[in-house]
């Protein structure tokens, strides 16, 4: 990529005297030279310059060559060897003089130089391909140059930009405009004017801040010297995305105004005592920063005011609501940040929500009137309180509650236990305490959970499953969510069909993310068969039901693996006695199923019958649900041993059964749609 054309013409312009010299009518030689070890000037340093002019005589132009050994601005970061510029020189139509040609460094591509040499001024044109630069000096002043750029790549400005940044490079992108550079001996050089960026990129080495399609307008004031240099910027972005650390931004077609002030001393990082940025109604923000030497953040104290929140996340949030795995998530009202970070990260923030209602489409959660502030410090104590109007988690809806919080020492904790009501009992939550991300360490959440006389009925109704009727409860005193994923200890008991429900080995991956993976053991004892058999439609079975499914891992809500068994139980007083369609819905879940009896087809004589035991179980692996029962021999297996007369047993042939065609036998058996084989 060439170098910038700026840097490698101006230093040119100091020899334009003695040029005009050489090219005077009195020189009638056919050849002259000018050596000059060394030229300083405010702009750069030429070392080993030689120029030579050679003229036939009579002819109406000559040939005029210069060159540079070295040319060095260290100002401006730019460093040549070998500069080279050939041309024919002649009389210009107003009696100036005039050449064009190429000028190269080293291996770089060439330009095209232009020169126009006048009593008044001096013009100095520099184009490859689209992109022009003119520079223009007037002897009234000469410490003044004016640049009019057009189609001018970015890239050429890299090694101005490392003298800023050294992370930065740049990728992509034109700039237009026009400035005026001052570079008076004894005061700062000053570069004040107007650009105009069109679909500008760049990047940090680290790939930590990019940006990419920016266009936008700037007004710039930048005023350095060996010791201080300041910089000020106003305009507006018109499209484009940037993305630093968790932070993406997407601009809008419409515009959004900024301002940035800069100052920097010599060896030190930038300091930026005022960054404005101002986005309509959607956000305000105000904030001063300091930089390292690398560029890399050292402070930032930032105030961010929004009016309406519902552009908020797709202009500003995705990134970080990405991670967590809420980046479909809606969010309406009003909210006003304040935040402080050191080099350390995170050292202060607070955020006020002003009615705010948070919903994701996916169904997962919905928050409604948020209000209050959550105040997070890594050092002296904040206290604050958030509350909402209700909400739902998984269609589960809940009520009214507020969470008061403290903070210090980097960690975000409730002041008191909190009861929300849900689904006609309360889900408590105590001892919580949040850790944002530091460092490489990501979110860390601990908490105690408190389930109480939750209404199965409603839940049951809520989430589209069968009239289920029971309390929901138990205690989880720790559970802990780092890295996307929540373990749980203790568990959760189902008061369920005159029996127990016991969920342990709890943990739930990616809980708001693609794919939200779960893991449990799930252990029933003494169901009451007939009420459970009713609410299915499996016919009608009498009896107590236990059962223990282990290894059981959810993938999006859908089983991928387990362990499952469940056999009847032996209680006082209880008939156990099973109907002829339940017999059929038993019968189908083990493929094609037969039933044997004393009396062969006598059986369908019979609207019921007594049985010894039922049990059936599955253990589910790569999509195979591998089938077994009370007793097993080959590819056969006993889920039905009959008791009494007639005697019915259901024997299954086949074990190995894929897990869709498992689930349409059991939905068929819901519906009655299957036939027992009689044998």
């Amino acid at each position: 990529m060439p170098r910038p054309m700026l840097t490698r013409c101006l230093p040119l312009l100091p020899l334009l005297p003695a040029l005009l010299l050489l090219a005077a009518p009195e020189a009638a030689a056919r050849e002259v030279q000018l050596r000059v070890a060394k030229l300083s000037t405010a702009a750069a340093t030429l070392q080993q310059v030689r120029v030579q002019l050679r003229w036939q005589d009579q002819a109406e132009q000559g040939e005029l060559q210069v060159w540079a050994g070295k040319v060095d601005a260290p100002g401006l970061g730019y460093h040549y060897r070998d500069l080279h510029w050939r041309c024919p020189l002649r009389r210009s139509p107003t009696a100036g003089w005039q050449c064009a040609g190429a000028l190269r460094s080293g291996s770089l591509p060439p330009l095209q130089l232009a020169l126009q040499l006048e009593t008044a001024s001096t013009r100095v044109v520099l184009a490859q391909g689209r992109a022009r630069l003119k520079v223009e000096q007037v002897a009234a002043a000469p410490d003044l140059t004016t640049l009019e750029l057009q189609k001018v790549p970015l890239a050429w400005a890299q090694a101005l930009l490392t003298q800023a940044w050294p992370a930065a490079q740049l990728k992509a992108g034109t700039v237009a405009g026009r400035l005026q550079v001052h570079a008076p001996t004894a005061a700062p050089l000053r570069v004040q004017g107007g650009l105009q960026l069109t679909s500008a990129g760049f990047a940090t080495v680290d790939a930590g801040i990019v940006g990419e399609q920016l266009s936008g307008t700037l007004q710039m004031d930048l005023r350095s010297t060996s010791a201080h240099s300041s910089v000020q910027l106003d305009g507006q972005w018109h499209a484009g995305e940037f993305l630093a650390g968790n932070t993406y931004v997407a601009l809008p077609a419409s515009a959004v105004q900024f301002h940035v002030q800069a100052k920097q001393r010599a060896g030190q990082g930038w300091q930026l005592p005022r960054i404005e940025w101002h986005d309509g109604a959607v956000l305000t923000a105000f904030a001063s920063a300091r930089l390292q030497t690398d560029g890399s953040l050292q402070g930032l104290s930032v105030q961010m005011h929004s009016d309406d929140m519902t552009p908020l996340k797709p202009r500003y949030l995705s990134g970080w609501m990405g991670m967590a795995g809420l980046r479909d998530v809606e969010l309406h009202g009003r909210m006003d940040v304040q935040a402080q970070v050191d080099a350390s990260g995170l050292a202060a923030v607070t955020a006020r929500l002003h009615g705010v209602d948070v919903r994701d489409p996916n169904g997962r959660f919905v928050f409604d009137g948020l209000r209050g502030d959550v105040g997070y410090s890594a050092g002296a104590p904040v206290a604050s309180a958030l509350q909402w109007t209700g909400g739902q988690l998984y269609g589960l809806a809940f009520g009214a509650a507020t969470l008061p919080f403290a903070s210090s020492t980097g960690e975000l904790r409730t002041r008191a236990a909190v009861k929300v009501p849900l689904m006609g009992g309360t889900l408590g939550l105590r001892d919580v305490v949040i850790r944002p991300p530091q460092g490489e360490a990501g979110m860390d959440i601990r908490f105690g959970l408190q389930l109480a006389d939750i209404d199965f009925g409603r839940i049951s109704q809520a989430l589209g499953l069968p009239a289920f009727q029971g309390t929901l409860g138990g205690s989880i005193p720790r559970a802990h969510y780092a890295q996307d994923r929540i373990d749980f200890d203790g568990g959760l008991n189902l008061e369920l069909f005159d029996g127990r429900v016991a969920f342990s080995q709890l943990s739930l991956e990616r809980p708001f993310g693609t794919a939200p993976s779960l893991s449990a053991d799930v252990a029933m004892d003494d169901l009451d068969l007939l009420r459970l058999t009713e609410v299915l439609g499996f016919g009608s079975i009498s009896g107590k039901l236990d059962g223990r499914v282990t290894g059981l891992r959810l993938v999006d809500w859908t089983p991928v693996a387990f362990d499952a068994r469940f056999i009847t139980d032996d209680a006082p007083g209880v008939r156990k006695r099973i109907s002829q369609r339940a017999v059929q819905d038993i019968g189908s879940v083990g493929g094609s199923s037969f039933i044997q009896t004393l009396q062969g087809k006598a059986i369908a004589l019979f609207k019921d019958f007594g049985y010894r035991r039922i049990g059936i179980g599955c253990h589910l692996e790569n999509q195979i649900c591998a089938m077994n029962g009370l007793h097993s021999a080959g590819n056969t297996f006993t889920i039905v041993e009959g008791a009494g007369v007639p005697r019915l047993d259901v024997v299954g042939y086949n074990r190995a059964v894929d897990w869709s065609t498992l689930v349409e036998r059991l939905l068929a058996a819901s519906k009655g749609d299957v036939a027992p084989v009689i044998d």
